[in-house]
């Protein structure tokens, strides 16, 4: 019987917003650092792909979330770097308190007896 995508790809899928708007929170970050605090804040558990990351920057900023301002580097090409707008940091707030009221929903059912 053939597999589909593990639960985690499917929980990252899911969570590339929220965990997008939480690293670039904390301040200015290009494509690949936020890929990069993402794997390290979640210890190695999520590293989010091109192929998901970069469609949630381009919604989110699309959405009013996120500005975006293209920078030369000193190694290699231009980066264009990625900041919260006042729309965005709502956004996160919003969002955080959704998931903390998932977990908690899930957590009912998931794990009985907490």
């Amino acid at each position: 019987m053939a597999r589909g995508p593990s639960f985690a790809t499917q929980l990252l899928k899911g969570t590339t917003p929220l965990l997008v708007l939480s690293v670039i929170g904390e301040g200015e970050l290009y494509g690949y650092e936020i890929a990069q605090r993402v794997r390290e804040q979640s210890g190695g558990a999520f590293a989010p792909s091109e192929g998901s990351l970069y469609p949630a920057l381009h919604r989110l900023e699309a959405d009013g979330a996120l500005a975006a301002t293209w920078r030369d580097s000193d190694r290699g090409p231009r980066r264009r770097y990625y900041r919260l707008t006042d729309r965005g940091r709502g956004l996160l707030a919003e969002s955080r308190a959704e998931w903390s009221a998932f977990v908690r929903t899930v957590d009912r059912v998931a794990v009985p007896g907490r």
